[in-house]
């Protein structure tokens, strides 16, 4: 059996979600709206599969819902210029540290960020 694999991956959101969503403002005190606002995620799946997981609501086969609701409501596509020169991640650990690494980066650069 092959052994999954995770990337990284970033969506662009809607910036509305800034005004219309308290829990995305609070999240990034520093956003000063030059920027766009964005979802960072990990996934044994493609970026392309798995943004129309989150666009759909999708659900999996014990009912638990896999999409974020900000990314159903405000994600607009897939932002592959901040996340193509990442490395593929051998364990979903790995995976994990590196969503917080980049996101908080981005954070860092003047972007706004919503991460799990």
């Amino acid at each position: 059996m092959a052994k999954t694999e995770y990337r990284i991956y970033v969506i662009e959101l809607q910036k509305k979600v800034f005004t219309e969503n308290w829990r995305f403002r609070a999240a990034n005190p520093q956003f000063n709206g030059v920027l766009e606002c964005v979802y960072v995620g990990m996934t044994s799946k493609t970026p392309k599969e798995r943004l129309e997981q989150h666009k759909t609501g999708y659900r999996n086969k014990k009912g638990h819902k896999l999409s974020s609701a900000i990314v159903q409501k405000y994600g607009s596509y897939l932002r592959p210029n901040l996340y193509n020169h990442i490395p593929i991640l051998k364990t979903k650990q790995e995976g994990l540290k590196m969503e917080e690494l980049v996101a908080l980066e981005l954070r860092r650069k003047g972007y706004a960020v919503w991460f799990n």
